[in-house]
């Protein structure tokens, strides 16, 4: 064992940051899924799923970034490496991930593998993950038709379903990488057999280099062709213009010699156009050579862009082989394969555990840590390279087919100053390989505890120039860069600048305000249509929550006031109100405008409440709804859903020792209240008492509070074992009906996969459980009991005579949510529904999916089962529910 270094993780990331080593720069940065991405169409139709395809994918070089099997990359995509396998039974070499395309999944795109991000840490110093390969052949075909015969009505077709994992007839492929220094990487890849037979495995480690060189561009990013050769004793030698020079060594497996053969990173065309190859060996040539016994598709000379270490194995039941490899610069010295490469490895998993121990100050139980733990490295292991840009997108490549004219107007056409080029938080490693800018927020939100400064970076690169639209729109996601998600990058800032350990980064903070400053001009100059403080903004994320599809024309040009875009804004309100009084502390020049979303979010709230009347409140109800204006009718859209519960967001209190701290501001508010009284109504005193020391600045008053929060803790309406539904049950057997212009138009519960296709085939605001939402109720209700304290409590649930205070309902919600992936008396977790493997197979009980959304009735995950980017939120509620619970004993 080498004498333990005095860097640990937390050391790294701090040389990281200060560039004194760059740690950062390889990482498991590979997508999982390239082919099948808008970056890659080039159609007439905008149909990326058909333009490139999964078939496609192993014969055609990517334009845009690239895709394996658990693989690493550095930071711009040069080099890559991932795991190929094959079990002597598929039709195709596996060298990525199979899922069925959203025309193909009865309930839009899916992944169809077994995979597991089971532990990483922030610099990337050690990363595991597992993949699942049945020994049987891979059931491709079955998969796509079974799901095609399904309707919306039925349950997805999973890949257990089908059987091969019956009988444990499976691998485990286990994958380890453990850096000695930032350009010294370490490779385990441990192949188990699971099965009660023999069984056969071709493992193809595999390095190649992102083409760059075959579009006719020069420039930044569009290096020449590098090259792989064969450097002898097992070892390749790789160079690159601007990586400049590494080698991989491979070290033998169990008595078994590895193959190297050698191909290049190119495309197949005769394959997949009939045309004529630029190179006589291309990208699919190792899937040709092990499948199809090709040996004229690898290159003789023995070098390329693209290599591969092939062995045969035969694993005996129960037993494992590993595989030893190692990918370092050419500077690096040494054996590579000595005892201290074992070493390293314990070293490493030692820090990470010491990191991880340190990460989360409540007092976790066994099982939670280790809930968390993957959580948290998921998130790490869901940062991956994403490339585009959009004007080089839109004109096409020179030495390629000039892309159909319609493009030049079509999918973001006006988002011509996008050129991204960065390593990004994904929402999920296979269906979402793209950002989007509300679950960013939520990204960086549940990064705060173990990687502060990752998240900092991710919420600043949004709002550059080369992101955000010089109009001040923040781009929204790949498919329309246009569209409107909620704006809550402001509240990411706000929550980072707190979670983060250490002293408060100041200037973190300013630099987010002053790009949230123009975001928020964008959002009163465009969303307010009526400048009435009322606002629009269509889609908002929440997919097809409401009777219409929000992000297209309504009937006969009717417009829609939304309680959820209009409450957003108020939310934004409050939260820019917060960090520009926590600036004013400092410069008093954040006094002024911090007095101006003071002003802005009164009006909000005024209009909200009583425009017209009653605003979008429903006294009749007692609920916030959307309003519908059509042919001189104001038409309130009575559906209970989260769009109603979303005003409740909006709430943040002033003390009153903190603004004497901030004298003009104190003074300017005084002023307001005295001279502005119909407006004032906005503002809540402290049993009415203009003396009072606190105020709260909230959408709903006491009364109207405690009639929503009657429906959302009421268990036949919103609140579920699990967290508050997005739609209230009720609708289940009273949907609700719209009769308009002859159509009639429905929105009925639906607690799991959607029946619904409205914006997308697994979009599903209908009734399941989303973690953000639940997430930002939980803060809301701790902030009004700040103000309203133990004299203010509600029912919960609703009709149990069980009365709590605000914080005490908050802190409900966190134990209902964090019960999704705990144990049940049954050994079950709610999250894996009735899964028996996961509940009693030793080799999947402790193996965590974090999904994008959860059914409203019985807690089972749904949608994508990797959304390790909002439903990573889950360790901060761990940690926030073990804190509830240590307070509860030593009150006790």
């Amino acid at each position: 064992m080498p004498n333990r270094p005095k860097h640990s993780e937390q050391t790294r990331l701090d040389e990281d940051a200060g560039r004194e080593r760059n740690w950062s720069r390889w990482g498991p940065y590979l997508s999982e899924r390239q082919w099948g991405t808008v970056r890659e169409d080039y159609s007439s139709d905008g149909a990326c799923w058909s333009y490139f395809s999964h078939d496609q994918a192993r014969s055609r070089a990517y334009r845009w970034g690239e895709d394996g099997l658990l693989g690493i990359t550095d930071r711009e995509c040069r080099l890559c490496f991932s795991v190929a396998l094959w079990n002597g039974n598929d039709p195709i070499l596996k060298e990525r991930l199979f899922g069925l395309t959203g025309p193909e999944g009865n309930h839009g795109e899916d992944v169809k593998e077994l995979y597991y991000y089971l532990d990483a840490t922030p610099t990337s110093s050690y990363l595991k993950a597992l993949y699942k390969y049945p020994q049987t052949a891979f059931p491709y075909a079955q998969l796509v038709e079974e799901n095609r015969r399904r309707g919306r009505d039925a349950p997805e077709y999973e890949l257990e379903d089908t059987g091969v994992f019956d009988g444990d007839r499976y691998f485990d492929v286990l994958v380890e990488y453990a850096k000695a220094a930032p350009d010294d990487i370490l490779i385990r890849i441990t192949c188990s057999n699971r099965g009660p037979e023999p069984a056969r495995l071709h493992l193809l480690p595999t390095l190649w280099l992102r083409n760059t060189w075959a579009w006719g561009r020069t420039g930044e990013a569009y290096w020449p062709k590098g090259r792989i050769s064969d450097a002898g004793d097992r070892a390749l030698d790789i160079e690159h213009a601007s990586l400049g020079k590494f080698r991989l060594a491979c070290d033998e497996i169990s008595g078994v010699t590895s193959r190297l053969v050698f191909t290049d990173n190119e495309t197949n065309a005769e394959r997949l156009f009939g045309g004529t190859n630029t190179s006589r060996f291309t990208k699919d040539a190792f899937h040709r050579l092990v499948i199809g016994g090709d040996a004229a598709a690898v290159n003789p000379d023995r070098e390329g862009t693209k290599a591969a270490a092939w062995s045969e194995l035969m694993i005996a039941p129960g037993d494992n082989v590993v595989a030893r490899l190692r990918l370092s610069s050419a500077a690096s010295s040494g054996t590579p394969f000595d005892p201290a490469f074992d070493a390293m490895f314990a070293l490493r998993i030692a820090e990470a555990d010491e990191f991880y121990a340190g990460c989360r100050d409540a007092p976790l139980d066994d099982d939670a840590r280790r809930i968390v733990r993957q959580a948290d490295a998921s998130m790490v292991w869901s940062r991956q390279f994403y490339h585009y840009i959009v004007e080089h997108w839109l004109e096409g490549d020179p030495a390629q087919p000039s892309p159909p004219t319609a493009r030049c107007t079509g999918r973001n056409h006006t988002w011509r100053q996008l050129w991204a080029r960065d390593v990004l938080a994904m929402p999920d490693s296979w269906e979402y390989p793209w950002f989007a800018a509300w679950d960013m927020a939520f990204h960086c939100v549940a990064m705060a505890r173990v990687d502060a400064e990752f998240a900092k970076h991710q919420i600043l690169l949004l709002c550059r120039e080369w992101y955000m639209n010089p109009n001040g729109q923040l781009p929204a996601y790949e498919f329309a860069f246009g569209d409107v998600n909620p704006p809550l990058t402001a509240w990411a800032a706000w929550r980072v600048y707190e979670l983060a350990r250490g002293p408060k980064d100041r200037l973190f903070l300013e630099r987010a305000f002053q790009k949230c400053l123009v975001n928020f001009t964008w959002w009163l100059n465009r969303e307010d249509t009526q400048g009435n403080n009322l606002f629009t903004g269509g889609f908002l994320g929440l997919d097809n929550i409401g009777v219409f599809d929000r992000s297209h024309g309504l009937p006969s040009g009717a417009r829609l006031e939304q309680a959820d875009a209009t409450a957003w804004m108020a939310f934004y309100c409050t939260t820019m109100l917060a960090i520009s009084l926590e600036l004013a502390r400092t410069d008093d020049a954040y006094t002024d405008i911090a007095t101006t979303f003071f002003e802005h979010f009164v009006n909000i709230a005024d209009a909200t409440n009583r425009l017209g009347g009653t605003g979008l409140w429903d006294e009749q109800d007692g609920f916030y709804y959307d309003q519908l204006s059509s042919n001189g009718m104001q038409i309130p859209l009575r559906i209970r859903s989260v769009v109603g519960v979303i005003p409740l967001l909006a709430a943040e209190t002033l003390d009153d020792d903190h603004l004497r701290r901030i004298p003009r501001f104190r003074a300017r508010l005084d002023w307001f209240l005295a001279n502005k009284p119909e407006l004032a109504r906005s503002v809540t005193l402290l049993d009415q008492d203009p003396t009072a020391q606190r105020r709260l600045l909230a959408i709903p008053t006491r009364a109207r509070l405690e009639r929503v929060l009657a429906y959302v803790l009421d268990e036949d309406e919103f609140l579920s074992p699990f967290g508050i539904r997005s739609l209230s049950k009720v609708h289940r057997e009273h949907p609700y009906v719209l009769e308009l212009e002859g159509r009639r138009r429905e929105v009925r519960y639906v607690p799991g996969e959607s029946t619904s296709g409205m914006f997308g085939g697994n979009s599903n605001w209908r009734g399941p459980v989303w973690m953000p939402i639940n997430y930002l109720l939980a803060e809301a209700l701790k902030r009004y009991y700040h103000f309203y304290g133990d004299a203010f409590t509600v029912e919960c649930p609703t009709g149990s005579g069980n009365r709590l205070n605000l914080r005490e309902v908050g802190e409900e919600l966190e134990r209902r949510l964090v019960a999704l992936f705990q144990r049940d008396v049954a050994g079950r977790r709610p999250c894996h529904g009735n899964s028996l493997r996961y509940a009693n197979d030793a080799e999947f009980c402790q193996l965590l999916l974090f999904h994008e959304y959860f059914d409203g009735d019985d807690g089972r995950g749904l949608g994508a089962s990797h959304q390790t980017g909002w439903t990573a939120l889950a360790g901060n509620l761990f940690e926030l529910v073990a804190a509830t619970r240590a307070a509860s004993r030593r009150n006790s």
